[in-house]
């Protein structure tokens, strides 16, 4: 087997439309893993949005590997919930980004490191609860999110533990707010702008049908340079990592990895960075890379 680590985004990739995970992906993680591979997690999600898929892993090989949450500014132990690294925003860059988009009239959404502050996010906004999103809303609830709020960022009890400065609309694209905070924060922060995938009971549930999100991370926190950090200490070099996915903030573990497979509902950047193409979400894509890599095929 050549690859030691292979990383797995999760919605789109491991999850398929409903948010599950196919039976046969979580079959062909328990066979990596019983071949010695360490299998890790790479999401955009915060840690306690993936607990429940977390634990169907834990459940089907007994092994779960390290988690890489927040698109790449967290790394954790799902056993425990510690955190193994972080990469922190500049507290004063988080306050101008709050302050920003304070002024373009939307609450900002602070990741914290839960294991530092005793919970999930900060929410600040001078309006309330209620300027949340519904999406956000009804997501914070099934999942079990832990929040607070504070009307200004100078109110944030934890300002040196933020891992991402998010804004979330729902229906209306930002477009104009994304090109706006690229511009301001282009040498302090990077910056993903992205459409979230709702699931079908999260439009019923919540009436909304498109999420638009605009995040500001640190410049070292991307899926790849968290993955990078974390072979290192295992002793595997980038050539030993195979990395699956298909959105935008996957292309740069897809582009690093010593082997980039793109999901066959992959967009089309990912799908051209990528050495290879496996099945979509809907078809266990993810069991049919593993499979391929086991066999020494790829």
């Amino acid at each position: 087997m050549r690859y030691r680590i292979i990383a797995i985004d999760l919605d789109g990739t491991l999850l398929d439309r409903n948010g599950e995970p196919p039976r046969e992906n979580l079959e062909a993680i328990a066979r990596a893993h019983a071949a010695g591979v360490t299998v890790v997690v790479c999401t955009g999600r915060a840690l306690p949005e993936c607990r429940g898929v977390l634990s169907r892993i834990d459940e089907a090989s007994g092994h779960p590997g390290p988690v890489i949450t927040g698109g790449g500014a967290l790394v954790s132990d799902p056993a425990t919930g510690a955190t193994i690294e972080r990469t922190a925003m500049d507290a004063q860059t988080v306050a101008h980004a709050v302050d920003f988009v304070h002024e373009h009239d939307h609450p900002a959404l602070l990741l914290k490191d839960a294991a530092e502050t005793g919970y999930d996010y900060l929410i600040v906004t001078p309006f309330g609860p209620e300027a949340i999103n519904p999406a956000s809303q009804w997501w914070f609830k099934k999942m079990n999110v832990r929040t607070r709020f504070a009307a200004f960022v100078e109110d944030d009890p934890h300002p040196d533990d933020t891992l991402r400065v998010g804004v979330y609309a729902a229906n209306n694209p930002i477009d104009a707010l994304a090109a706006s905070v690229a511009k301001r924060f282009a040498t302090r922060a990077s910056m993903a702008h992205f459409q979230g995938v709702l699931l079908p009971d999260e439009r019923r549930v919540s009436g909304v049908e498109s999420v638009h999100i605009v995040e500001l991370f640190h410049p070292r926190a991307d899926k790849w340079q968290a993955l990078q950090r974390l072979a290192h200490r295992q002793g595997v070099s980038a050539q030993q990592v195979a990395a699956i996915g298909d959105q935008a903030n996957d292309l740069p573990m897809i582009t690093g990895a010593g082997l980039g497979v793109a999901m066959g509902n992959a967009i089309p950047a990912v799908t051209a960075a990528a050495q290879r193409r496996t099945l979509k979400a809907e078809e266990a894509g993810v069991a049919h890379a593993i499979d391929q890599m086991l066999s020494g095929a790829w």
